[in-house]
């Protein structure tokens, strides 16, 4: 029998020796004989206590359980801290894009550097060496600002989605790439959309930017939308689309940077809705959020401090797409919030991303719009190139050099009103010489592009679309919008109206109207409701029925 220790053997006789403890003993009696191996030290090993017969007892369960407590509760916090430490490395590399130790121009959010002239951010060394010394670089703006301001076109932004002409120092997958820790904070969203182009400046997939976090809609620059407009017809069309493209939002606002109409409101739903959490506008480029963020600030410092004092450095307001290049950090709540401007998202299917830089301000609307209807009454003199009949059958629209749209079938009282910029002049030419007109006069009468250069450049129309717009009730309203990303739409009223006179009624047949629209790849085109503009725009818009549950659900729209 092997045993651990003498010890198990008190009765042993006292001339048992233990000198060594790796020998074997023997106790010699006359009847029997007992051998006890002791265990090599490798194995065990034996203490004196042990040997002497002074050990603990073997483990009570008791005892066990508390033990194997003490190893569950040690396991817990060796996990807890290693989820903590795997945290604090995903947070520092998420504010690596918002980090605000990095001294940056106010006006358009560019790290501020003393080595390249022409790149955004560039401020004197002395000038910067002053303002480090009494820690005023949060109160620089760059030299490409100060130009922005004074009226120069400066693009900044290139690869896809970015502009030609110009220095592109920042490509637009590099400023999306700015935006995409929005989806890990909490945060509250401020979304803005150009109503002037709203299908084109939508971001209908925002939610890839900023996640879960609530979004409140604002729909900018409704002063430019015709008089008369009524804007509960407004308000209930952008719930409508809004609501079809399953975006859910906390509310929508119809706002206007320029008469500050609609932005108390967007004011007030935010301070309801932050609680605590920082705020992002967010948006395309050039639908006017660092315009908005400077009536928001004006608005808000009636009644808060910290917004007053925050208006005396507040972002720079350009025509140029991508004036903004960085997050710019906001104090504007008492709370300690932030409010943050962002880089607009450049979206390659704009018309801005087809034209020079010189050519963008011919895309951007400065007035109200002004339709500019064409009907058969309305055509240019006939000739031998006209085609036969009392309708636009076989003529060709060209809006400057950017769309060209072929009439293939439509009704002797069409009229199709086109609304956009009035830079942008309206043609109208039979299609049998429409392609020779082009050539001809692009660059010259159609424009933009413009310049030798940039038609040298010019690829031309190589996008085609043939649409077909059906329609059942023509007497009661348009058929639907023709709407060009990055321009603006043209309403297609199947029948125009005549004063004291009623519609003619329509054989099956004529129930169609069939264009084909050409545009600049990758210039998206988009079909959609009529947006019911002007004083005629409330005669004929019909609001929808809702049920309890949908009026529970829709989001409610402010002005």
């Amino acid at each position: 029998m092997a045993l651990r220790a003498l010890s198990t053997f008190p009765s042993l006789p006292r001339r048992f020796t233990r000198r060594d403890p790796t020998l074997t003993v023997i106790h010699r009696n006359p009847t029997r004989s007992i051998v006890c191996k002791s265990i090599s030290t490798s194995e065990w090993t034996v203490s004196l206590s042990e040997r002497d017969g002074f050990a603990a007892a073997a483990p009570t369960p008791g005892e066990r359980f508390l033990e194997n407590q003490r190893a569950h509760q040690a396991q817990k916090v060796v996990k807890k801290e290693l989820k903590r430490e795997k945290k604090k490395k995903k947070d520092e590399s998420v504010r690596k894009v918002v980090d605000t130790s990095v001294s940056c121009c106010y006006g358009c959010g560019a790290p501020l550097q003393t080595s390249d002239v022409d790149s955004p951010g560039f401020v004197d060394l002395v000038t910067y060496d002053l303002k480090k010394k009494h820690h005023q670089l949060r109160t620089v703006i760059c030299g490409r600002c100060q130009l922005l301001s004074h009226g120069h076109m400066i693009t900044a932004v290139g690869g896809n989605g970015g502009y030609a002409g110009g220095k592109q120092f920042v490509s637009a997958d590099e400023l999306r790439e700015k935006l995409s820790h929005l989806r890990h904070e909490k945060a509250l969203i401020v979304k803005l959309v150009d109503i002037v182009d709203f299908n084109g400046s939508f971001l209908a997939r925002v939610r890839d930017l900023v996640g879960a976090n609530p979004i409140i809609l604002v729909i900018t620059k409704i002063d430019l939308l015709p008089k008369g407009t009524d804007m509960n017809c407004i308000g209930d069309w952008v719930v409508e689309v809004t609501t079809k493209k399953k975006l859910n939002v906390l509310s929508v606002h119809l706002t206007s940077s320029k008469s500050l109409d609609g932005v108390n409101g967007v004011a007030s739903e935010i301070q309801k809705e932050k609680k605590g959490r920082d705020v992002y506008i967010l948006g395309a480029a050039n639908v006017g959020k660092s315009a908005f963020i400077n009536a928001l600030l004006k608005t808000m410092a009636e009644r808060d401090p910290v917004a007053a004092a925050a208006q005396k450095y507040k972002p720079i307001q350009s025509a140029v797409p991508g004036t903004t290049l960085g997050p710019i950090q906001i104090n504007a709540f008492l709370g300690g919030e932030k409010l943050y401007d962002t880089p607009g998202v450049h979206l390659h299917h704009r018309q801005a991303a087809v034209v020079h830089s010189d050519d963008l301000p011919a895309l951007a609307p400065q007035n109200r719009l002004r339709g500019q209807s064409f009907d058969i009454s309305t055509l240019p003199t006939q000739s031998s190139s006209s085609p036969e009949g009392d309708s636009l059958n076989g003529y060709t629209f060209f809006w400057g050099g950017l769309v060209r749209i072929d009439i293939l079938k439509a009704l002797p009282e069409t009229r199709f009103t086109f609304y956009g910029p009035k830079a942008l002049e309206i043609h109208v030419v039979p299609t049998k010489t429409a392609t020779e007109f082009y050539q001809k006069e692009v660059g010259v009468l159609l424009t933009p592009p413009s310049g030798k250069d940039q038609i040298q450049e010019w690829k031309g129309l190589q996008s085609h679309r043939l649409l077909r717009i059906e329609f059942n009730d023509p007497k009661s309203r348009p058929a639907s919008d023709v709407a060009i990303s990055g321009l603006g739409w043209i309403s297609i009223e199947p029948i125009r109206r005549v004063r004291d006179s009623e519609p003619r009624d329509l054989e099956e047949a004529e129930h169609e109207i069939r264009v084909c629209v050409s545009v600049p790849k990758p210039v998206e085109v988009f079909i959609r409701p009529t947006l019911p503009i002007g004083t005629s725009g409330a005669e004929w818009y019909q609001y929808r029925d809702l049920s309890d549950e949908e009026e529970e659900v829709r989001p409610k729209w402010y002005f």
